[in-house]
């Protein structure tokens, strides 16, 4: 008897190509999950029950057609709110948003494309400019493994609602590690792919050269399979990666890993504080595990340049682009008011600071990467933190409560590198643990095949959350 709750995407393609399952049965399914658990986790901030429904329908009336151009035919999935998607407001987690999207965006068409089946749009703090998914229009989106811990942000209602089972995957973007985080504090898996490896189409960047567009998943394969639906750019973006070998899916799903160099650190990129004690152990055991598994292992720590500059200011450019699309200004939060206030006359350095990134980040990775085939650290300094960090909190107190959660992963988003959160093991207090692999320019494959290999050691997709 199939198991539709905590089922992979790969399961369920498989499952509605062969006509084990229906793409309808599928969909009503996870629409029943949401109905159920979204009163106390607050994920989704809107459900397309009709819309879902009806393409499950048509889908299902065309079962005889092969199914070998649509590997994710009858999938269910969610959408980060800050991709358009016909007819909804894209509302960046804001209520200053009401005009609805005349048309999808080109990652939701190519979903579409595939197969998959948009069951609704997920929560996000305002423009994503918090580790933390709270807003004042919309209240706090609570963590599957302790409903009073926060899911991270700023993807942090895609990851809760696949961490809780409401669907097998999720799309989220990351700008300073919006993937990444919420994929650590909820026991998920979440690759931050090179920069300009999606299309961010209709827009021609996000957050400047910052964010991506990716899925949050419980396996490796199904990020995998996902991110080669959506890979590939168009006429409107900026940035356009180098193609890459071989499949994403082929990477992660091959069981033949190359030995590798990889130096293992815990320093801090910002400068912050290490991690605690519970994440620091979950990485040497990481370590320790891949030194078995015959990955030759160097404990040393990479000499960062110092991006926390050039990372504030394309924030504060990124949230300026996305506060002048707002219908109504003055529904923007006060907090988001006094950022966009202070990065004013900050914006129009927005060049100086990629110019900047580049000059001091092609000579630290030629050097890294001449020597060492992936870095593996911490992706947050600790498990998830209680909820309502934003709670009363202005926008100084918020950015003083923020800045260590993302001290990791944002040194990857101004240099531009595939980085992934991969699950390991959980800590005292039960919550979940996480690892970040990061690889070089262009190093998906390899990001991907050591992750998976991670995955199979020490599986994690059948830990599940009370919440669920």
């Amino acid at each position: 008897m199939r198991e539709l709750s905590f089922s992979s995407v790969v399961q369920q393609a498989a499952w509605v190509a062969s006509g084990e399952a229906s793409a309808r049965e599928l969909v009503e399914h996870s629409l029943d999950a949401i109905e159920s658990l979204n009163p106390r986790l607050n994920a989704v901030a809107e459900v397309m029950a009709a819309d879902a429904l009806s393409r499950a329908d048509t889908l299902d009336s065309r079962r005889h057609e092969s199914s070998a151009k649509m590997p994710l035919r009858g999938v269910p999935i969610v959408i980060k709110e800050e991709n358009d998607i016909a007819g909804i407001p894209t509302r960046y987690g804001s209520a200053a948003y009401s005009t609805p999207a005349r048309a999808d965006s080109e990652v939701v068409r190519r979903l579409r494309a595939a197969g998959a089946i948009v069951v609704g749009t997920t929560r996000m703090p305002e423009f994503g400019i918090w580790p933390f998914t709270e807003s004042e229009a919309y209240g706090m989106t609570r963590n599957p493994w302790n409903l009073e811990r926060s899911p991270a942000g700023s993807s942090g209602g895609t990851a809760a609602a696949v961490a809780s089972g409401m669907v097998a995957a999720g799309i989220g973007g990351d700008g300073g590690g919006s993937i990444r985080l919420p994929a650590s504090w909820c026991g998920l898996f979440g690759l931050k792919a090179q920069r300009g490896r999606m299309s961010l189409a209709p827009n021609a960047d996000l957050w400047r050269s910052l964010g991506v567009i990716g899925p949050i998943t419980r396996t490796v394969a199904d990020s995998a399979l996902i991110h080669d639906v959506i890979a590939g750019t168009t006429a409107v973006d900026r940035f356009r990666a180098a193609p890459l070998a071989a499949s994403m899916y082929a990477a992660a799903t091959s069981e033949t890993v190359t030995p590798l160099r990889i130096m293992v650190s815990t320093k801090n990129p910002s400068g912050g504080p290490a991690a605690d004690s519970d994440t620091t152990e979950a990485l040497m055991r990481t370590a320790a595990l891949l030194a078995t598994l015959g990955h030759e292992i160097i404990e040393a720590d990479p000499a960062y340049p110092k991006l926390n500059l050039p990372f504030q200011l394309q924030l504060s450019g990124g949230i300026g682009d996305e506060a002048a699309r707002a219908d109504e200004p003055r529904r923007l939060e006060s907090r988001t008011r006094n950022m966009l206030r202070i990065g004013r006359p900050l914006r129009r350095l927005g060049g100086w600071a990629e110019r900047t990134a580049a000059r001091l980040g092609e000579p630290f990775l030629d050097d890294l990467f001449g020597r060492v085939d992936l870095l593996l650290t911490p992706t947050t300094p600790t498990a998830a933190l209680p909820i309502g960090q934003l709670h009363d909190a202005g926008a100084l107190t918020a950015v003083r409560r923020a800045t260590p959660v993302s001290s990791y992963t944002s040194v990857w988003n101004v240099l531009g590198n595939p980085a992934a959160a991969v699950p390991a093991g959980f800590g005292a207090d039960g919550m979940p643990l996480s690892v970040q692999v990061i690889g070089p320019p262009n190093g998906e494959l390899s990001v991907l095949a050591l992750s998976a290999q991670l995955e199979r050691s020490q599986p994690w997709a059948d830990s599940l959350p009370p919440a669920g």
